[in-house]
């Protein structure tokens, strides 16, 4: 009696041995993608910081005023208080005399960083002086000195010393944290402090 010949179909140890497979292969590589996943978030953070910094030196030249920039827990308007590690920030001009008796809506750009808090993502200013919470650049585009009273927004004080954004996961291990460094000549540049200090990219 003649034997009946194999179909061409797959059959289920061999469906089997091939999931398995596509399964180790997947456990293998999921560290490398989660570790490439948070640092995507801490290279998003740092390049929102570096633009809208960047954004308020720019506003502070074309409106020849003072432009403060800080970031705040609260919703980016007017009044908001500028709070250290807010995952909001806000840029807006200080009004002068000549802008009275009715200033125009002194707020300029505000935005949102979504990673901070939701991907466990921070974003913390220090310098010389302890926490920054705000930012003051001049006319000229260089960092200023200004007080709350000044500024019109609330814990907004302005010291010019150089400061460090610190981004990076708030727990946990980060391959790559960020810097973004604001100098008093008012340079705006990000760096990577795991680089040597003589490398482009470097801190």
């Amino acid at each position: 009696m003649a034997s009946k010949a194999r179909s061409n179909g797959v059959t289920l140890i061999e469906l089997v041995i091939t999931l398995a497979l596509f399964g180790l292969l997947f456990s293998l590589a999921l560290p490398s993608l989660s570790t490439w996943i948070r640092n995507n978030h801490i290279r998003s953070t740092a390049e929102i910081v570096q633009s809208a910094l960047r954004t308020a030196q720019q506003e502070a030249v074309r409106r020849n005023r003072t432009v403060v920039f800080f970031l705040t827990y609260a919703t980016p308007m007017v009044g908001a208080p500028a709070g250290f590690g807010g995952r909001n920030w806000v840029v807006q001009y200080v009004p002068t005399a000549i802008d009275m008796p009715v200033a125009p809506e002194p707020v300029v750009q505000t935005g949102r960083m979504s990673e901070v808090g939701s991907n466990n993502v921070v974003a913390l200013a220090t310098n010389s002086l302890g926490n920054v919470t705000a930012i003051c650049f001049n006319s000229s585009g260089r960092m200023t000195t200004a007080t709350a009273a000044t500024t019109g927004v609330p814990n907004g004080d302005c010291n010019a010393a150089v400061t460090t954004f610190n981004i990076s996961q708030a727990t946990g291990t980060t391959d790559r944290p960020l810097r973004v460094i604001v100098d008093i000549g008012g340079r705006v540049r990000m760096c990577d402090p795991n680089r040597p200090s003589t490398a482009p990219e470097g801190c």
